[in-house]
């Protein structure tokens, strides 16, 4: 892991955030491992390090406010950060649905407005996800059993968006 985004990480508080599979900061560690394995450009794999930074709609511990996006992107620089960005401000009840269609309309959480992302985006943003949870389904057999089926489907739908290891990955965790 890069040691200043880590370090950051840590003085931020990833290493006392309780998180499946351990603390945030392992699970953070974890998603970039697997962009790495997946072949994923290095811009990637610092966002997969740095997802959680501004929440989601789904995790809402946030390590930094929106407010302070320059502050990361001096660290994993500026493509690293709107995919860390776009990652966080998805709005995912709204979103999901259209994401896999070519000009797909997502909504932002934090501005309330709608965009299309570029196809480099979304597939970012489909890989990235599918890190995320598989690291979930790997660590807390619980939530594999509970989310495992919708979540194949949701990446099924994804499918043109996901690298193929991506998608071998996500049907030999979640899909028996």
């Amino acid at each position: 892991m890069p040691d200043e985004a880590v370090a950051w990480l840590r003085e931020l508080g990833a290493e006392r955030v309780a998180h499946p599979g351990g603390t945030l900061l392992a699970h953070l560690g974890r998603v970039r491992e697997l962009l790495a394995a997946w072949g994923a450009r290095p811009a990637l794999q610092q966002a997969g390090l740095c997802h959680a930074f501004y929440g989601t709609d789904g995790f809402a511990t946030a390590l930094l406010p929106v407010t302070r996006r320059a502050e990361l992107a001096a660290v994993i620089g500026a493509e690293a950060e709107a995919i860390v960005y776009f990652y966080a401000s998805f709005d995912r009840a709204v979103s999901y649905p259209v994401l896999g269609e070519e000009k797909a309309a997502v909504r932002d959480r934090f501005t309330g407005l709608a965009h299309s992302p570029a196809p480099r985006l979304r597939r970012d943003f489909a890989e990235l996800s599918a890190a995320n949870e598989l690291d979930l389904a790997r660590t807390d057999p619980a939530f594999r059993e509970a989310r495992g089926g919708e979540l194949l489907s949701l990446f099924g739908r994804f499918r043109g968006l996901l690298s193929e290891p991506a998608w071998r990955e996500c049907q030999a965790v979640l899909g028996g």
